[in-house]
């Protein structure tokens, strides 16, 4: 058994996207309908650009996977470009004025160049396709267990929605989210946060948002207290901040509980020695403040992760910056993108946060075959 990991490769107008997932039990069936849906999902919301057009998002397997199931080996897949041109310095020509909230800037200075391409091609959020592929995977490890992931767009600007998700909530959830055009599962909500990409798309501007992700049937002791690297919390929130243009990250209540009294934060314990429900282990709580997670392990609530997305920085209007060949200031280079791209960020957050849930569910309970694991969790 090795550690469950994920790394990437691919540049945002070469050939494709690749990931290799590590640490798969061999036997889990994987879900390739389920894949390419939250590939094609991932390329949908409101106010995505032009490049989500061009591309059809699909996974093809390169090896680890046999006859519909995993192998125990690692696992190499491609999520091939349509809009492939790298080496084509007429339609993909280098890149003088960095974009100020880009890694376009620190790139060029850290790799030594005036042309912040290398660092833009690898920077890109189409960066994501491959991760969510690679993630997606793993999530239908989490399926195959009985456990649920969900995310969805809570906020965006003075519009933000709180939900209750449970087992019996959960369905109607996401078929709602699945009809919003925001991936926000409350119609009003929608109306609104259309609105406001609308006039940033009239201002020739951007706009951002929240994500939220809720995680049911985790048993307890995911994660651990006993090292700081092996804190559930801390590696969730280093995925999700990993991922293009998120800023801050909450578990639960977040930075909320900095403005309450204790006993407005923390979790009432009782016990239902009636329960039938082994990952609870009977504890129960009133209350969820804690997003699921104390000590840096899962208590048997649902895991709740928020995420903040700022507005893209690619403007088509530009903004203040410098020719890096000359010194000059000009406005910044535009490069196609999108007016919001939070519906989709949805969407990814989704997998990394069960990517990491996937990764402690190895950790803890291991297993070279999925029968294996499933004994172990009992």
């Amino acid at each position: 058994m090795s550690e469950l990991t994920l790394q990437t490769a691919g540049e945002s107008h070469g050939p494709g996207g690749i990931a290799i997932v590590s640490g798969l039990p061999a036997g889990l069936i994987v879900d390739e309908e389920f894949i390419n849906a939250e590939l094609r999902r991932r390329q949908g919301g409101y106010g995505r650009g032009g490049r989500q057009r061009i591309e059809d998002d699909h996974v093809e397997w390169l090896g680890g996977i046999r006859l519909g199931q995993t192998t125990g080996a690692p696992v190499a897949l491609l999520v091939p470009n349509r809009d492939s041109r790298l080496d084509d310095l007429e339609r993909t020509p280098p890149v003088h004025r960095p974009r100020p909230g880009h890694a376009d800037l620190a790139g060029a200075v850290k790799y030594d160049t005036d042309d912040c391409r290398n660092i833009l091609e690898r920077a890109s959020a189409r960066q994501t396709a491959a991760r969510t592929a690679g993630a997606a995977l793993a999530h239908c490890l989490l399926r195959a267990l009985g456990i649920q992931a969900f995310g969805y767009v809570t906020a965006m600007r003075d519009i933000e929605i709180e939900l209750d998700i449970t087992e019996t909530t959960i369905d109607a959830a996401r078929a709602a989210r699945d009809e919003s055009s925001m991936y926000c599962p409350d119609a009003d909500a929608t109306k609104g946060m259309e609105s406001h990409v609308r006039s940033a798309k009239k201002n020739k501007d951007t706009v951002g948002g929240l994500c939220r992700v809720h995680v049911l049937g985790c048993p307890i002791g995911l994660g651990s207290c006993m090292t700081r690297t092996a804190c559930l919390d801390g590696k969730l929130a280093g995925a999700v901040m990993s991922i293009q243009a998120f800023k801050s990250v909450e578990i639960g209540l977040g930075r909320e509980v900095a403005e309450r009294w204790g006993s407005e934060v923390h979790d009432s314990i009782g016990q239902d020695a009636t329960t039938r429900d082994t990952r609870s282990r009977g504890w129960i709580r009133a209350t969820n403040r804690a997003g699921g997670i104390e000590g840096g392990m899962t208590n048997g609530q649902p895991v709740v992760v928020t995420g903040a997305m700022k507005p893209i920085s690619t403007l088509l209007q530009g903004m203040p910056s410098v020719n890096l060949k000359t010194g000059e200031s000009e406005r910044s280079d535009y490069e196609r993108s999108d007016v919001c791209a939070v519906s989709a960020a949805s969407v990814v957050m989704e997998h990394v946060v069960a990517f990491e849930i996937a990764a402690a569910m190895m950790n803890t309970y291991g297993g070279d075959t999925m029968d294996e694991l499933a004994r172990r969790l009992g």
